[in-house]
């Protein structure tokens, strides 16, 4: 959920992996016991361009019913066109009543809201309801059926009491898919085929009270991986957001957990929805929500498996194209040629800028910068 607000490095030598699930043989171990892994030299990510004001607000044509604005999801570039599928906060419960919007722009600066997907959560705040919010819609295109996978976050939730926090707790990750084959298939309709994460019998201790509150599956090493999150919201201030792996043969599963290499020792203590790249060298970047000010964060893994501790990169430079006042979530790694990248990031304003008296946090937009990857 991400209006609550880690990933790895260690130098190893190259050997060949015995891959069986999760398990690789040959992991180094750094002073501490912790599990490593080789990576040898790492890509830094430079700011080029930052584009000054959001592209997408409660303000643009198509939003006129959406009244918080939008956080998370995935921007997906398909022939030159940009697809956005983002949450959007529409109406109250604030943060509990959402939907999935699908957008596209050919400029990155216009854009067209196209349809909802799915049906929208029911915002019931009795804990009874496991659809009750709905979150962080990741479009991934599986090439073996050639169609769209759409995998969501679906919680429960109850009016918020300390010290938990119960505005979206125990997260399970659903996985939908594409009626229409192909690339340009990602316009949908989806149906949904079921669950494939969730909290229970199968959890690791590291996990906390809000479930697995996010998942970005891709390919690596003849199988399919995912990073997911948790959050220990069982008490507030939250002490901890930590991500882990899982994996399967198939990106329909079935999927377990990576406990052997889990949780990912971070160097900080939070790292929210990673989204995975792969770069042309066949390495791996991810970027993620840091909760620094002004910056994403981002990491990079040689096979896919074992990352590194993590950077940040500052998106908005104090002066006049520093639009948001808390910058949030990346959308993504947008590669448009000559190791440059698109990535669209959500960010709150403090005050809605229509109606200054209102409560904090409350407008939600979508921006963008160029990275360079050197």
């Amino acid at each position: 959920m991400k209006l609550l607000r880690m990933l790895v490095t260690c130098p190893f030598i190259f050997t060949t992996a015995i891959l069986t699930g999760c398990s690789i043989s040959g992991i180094a171990q750094n002073s501490t016991g912790t599990k490593t892994a080789a990576n040898p030299h790492r890509p830094k990510f430079v700011l080029v361009q930052q584009y000054a004001d959001p592209v997408i607000t409660i303000h643009s044509p198509g939003a006129e019913d959406i009244k918080y604005g939008f956080e998370g999801g995935r921007v997906v570039k398909i022939a030159g066109t940009y697809h956005l599928m983002t949450t959007e906060m529409f109406t109250e419960p604030f943060s509990v009543k959402t939907r999935f919007g699908y957008w596209t722009s050919h400029d990155r600066i216009h854009w067209k809201r196209v349809s909802t997907l799915l049906s929208a959560a029911s915002g019931d705040q009795t804990g009874k309801d496991p659809r009750a919010s709905l979150w962080a819609p990741m479009p991934i295109f599986d090439e073996k059926a050639n169609r769209w996978d759409l995998f969501y976050v679906a919680y429960r939730s109850q009016v918020q009491t300390k010290p938990q926090w119960l505005l979206g707790y125990e997260g399970r990750i659903w996985r939908a898919v594409s009626e229409s084959e192909g690339r340009d298939g990602i316009a949908g309709p989806y149906h949904d085929i079921g669950i494939v994460l969730e909290p229970g019998r199968d959890s690791d201790s590291w996990e906390g009270l809000q479930g697995t509150d996010s998942f970005f599956a891709y390919p690596a090493a003849g199988r399919w991986y995912g990073i997911y999150g948790t959050a220990h919201t069982e008490k507030l201030p939250v002490s901890a957001w930590k991500v882990g792996l899982a994996s399967a043969p198939d990106i329909g599963g079935p999927w377990k957990r990576c406990s052997e290499l889990n949780p990912m020792p971070l160097k900080k203590v939070f790292a929210e929805n990673p989204l995975v790249e792969r770069l042309d060298d066949g390495s791996y970047a991810a970027v993620y929500d840091s909760n620094i000010a002004n910056t994403i964060g981002y990491t990079w893994s040689a096979d896919g498996m074992h990352w590194g501790e993590g950077e940040e990169i500052v998106v908005q430079p104090n002066g006049d194209g520093k639009w948001a006042d808390d910058v949030r979530t990346p959308l993504g790694l947008i590669p448009e040629g000559h190791n440059t990248f698109t990535v669209f990031y959500t960010g709150g304003h403090k005050r809605n800028l229509v109606n200054p008296e209102a409560r904090p946090w409350q407008m939600w937009s979508v921006g963008f910068v160029t990275v360079k990857q050197e």
